[in-house]
C-alpha cells in the first residue's frame, strides 16, 4: 500500500511561479496542508511497520517531517532524487508572463498541462518517466507493507500514471491537489482522500 502526498502550498505556488527543481518554502496554508495530510495518515494508517520515501527538495521535505511528526514516525526517512519535480531548465522560477516575454510563443498549439515539458534545456516526459518507474520500483518492493511517498505535481502525475497504466494525454491532465492524498493499492487503484484544512 502506498500513500501519495504532493507538498503544501509554496511561495511559489502563490505567485503563480514554475517551480520546477528549484525551491521556495511553504506558505502558512502549505504548513496547514503539510499538518492536515499528517493528521489524515494518522487516522487510517493502522500498521507501525511504515517506510516514508521523499523528494530531497525543501518543499517535499518539510511537509514530510511535518506528515512524520503527526503520525508518530521514528525512522529516518529516505531522500530519494528520483521523486523530485521535473526539470524546466531556464523555465524555473518564472510566472508564464516572463517566459512568453523571454521565449515568445514557443509554448503556442501546446495545452496548458503540457507546457513544464517543453522548455528548451528541462527534462523530457521519457526523462521523468524513467526516473520515476525507477524509485516507484524499489520502493514498491520494500519490505514495509505502508509507504509514504512525499513529492510534487508532475512527479505525482508520472507516479499515479505507472500505478494505474494511465496513457501520458491522460496522465498530464491528472489533477494535482495540495488538499487530497492518494493511495494507492493493489489491481492499479486509486483513491483520493480529501482532507479538511
Amino acid at each position: 500500500m502506498i500513500y501519495l502526498v504532493r507538498h503544501g502550498q509554496t511561495v511559489f505556488n502563490a505567485a503563480a511561479r514554475w517551480q520546477g527543481q528549484v525551491d521556495s518554502p511553504l506558505t502558512a496554508l502549505g504548513l496547514r496542508q503539510a499538518a492536515a495530510a499528517g493528521e489524515t495518515l494518522r487516522g487510517i494508517i493502522a500498521d507501525n511497520d511504515i517506510a516514508v520515501f521523499c523528494s530531497p527538495l525543501g518543499r517535499a521535505h518539510d511537509t514530510a517531517k511535518i506528515i512524520a511528526e503527526k503520525i508518530g514516525y521514528q525512522n529516518e526517512m529516505q531522500l530519494d532524487p528520483r521523486l523530485m519535480e521535473i526539470g524546466m531548465g531556464s523555465w524555473e522560477g518564472l510566472t508564464d508572463y516572463e517566459i512568453e516575454q523571454e521565449w515568445p510563443n514557443a509554448r503556442d498549439g501546446l495545452e496548458h498541462h503540457e507546457w513544464f515539458l517543453h522548455s528548451p534545456d528541462g527534462e523530457t516526459y521519457d526523462d521523468i518517466l524513467a526516473r520515476t518507474q525507477d524509485a516507484l520500483s524499489e520502493i514498491a518492493n520494500h519490505s514495509a507493507p505502508i509507504k509514504i511517498i512525499v513529492s510534487h505535481g508532475v512527479t505525482g502525475r508520472i507516479i499515479r500514471s505507472i500505478h494505474a497504466n494511465i496513457p501520458k494525454n491522460d496522465a498530464l491532465k491528472l489533477e494535482v491537489p495540495q488538499d487530497a492524498l492518494y493511495r494507492l493499492s493493489d489491481k492499479g487503484h486509486i483513491e483520493r482522500i480529501a482532507f479538511g484544512i
